[in-house]
């Protein structure tokens, strides 16, 4: 009988993960929350923020003001994140002499961040984060707290953009320029 019933539990536990899984793939194919309905106060937290970066140095994303600003919730354990780093990477080098600014905040260990740095080239900051600093993209429409998630901020410090899910180069390329062209 236990025999029985443990693998029906674990039938049932993979089940739950499937379904899970594939709410989580169907949020990502649009903004969780459509930009124009978020409360500015949601994305006023965000910009509020001052975390270290992987060599410890705190930085403020309020320094970025004035900028179309890219951020990116991501941790190294996160597959689907390391999918999309490499064309965050390259539209931020794209970017660079542009008003465009990419920050990554590594829900994740610092060192892992430093090494996932130094390892990959990334050429934008890396913030260190932590499940409350996620917990902030609650009030964007967030509510599983998954990653990757990404805010789009235009110049004037608004969000412009949610994904919750990966951006690829094209779309990412899309949605900046179009910011810029306002």
């Amino acid at each position: 009988m236990k025999g029985i019933a443990g693998r029906h539990l674990i039938i049932v536990a993979v089940a739950v993960f499937a379904g899970v899984a594939g709410f989580l793939v169907s949020r990502g194919t649009s903004d969780p929350v459509p930009a124009a309905q978020v409360d500015p106060a949601a994305g006023n937290a965000i910009l509020a923020l001052t975390l270290p970066d992987s060599s410890g140095e705190l930085q403020a994303l309020q320094q970025w003001r004035g900028r179309v600003l890219v951020v990116n919730f991501w941790a190294t354990w996160c597959p689907p994140c390391l999918t999309e780093i490499p064309d965050f990477a390259a539209v931020s080098r794209g970017f660079a002499d542009s008003p465009v600014q990419f920050v990554g905040l590594g829900i994740d260990k610092a060192e892992s961040v430093r090494k996932f740095r130094e390892e990959h080239d990334v050429p934008y900051p890396l913030l260190i984060g932590t499940p409350q600093t996620l917990e902030l993209t609650r009030a964007l429409g967030n509510a599983v707290q998954a990653l990757p998630y990404t805010i789009i901020f235009d110049r004037a410090g608004k969000i412009a953009h949610i994904k919750l899910g990966t951006l690829n180069r094209s779309e990412l390329e899309g949605k900046i320029r179009a910011l810029l062209d306002q």
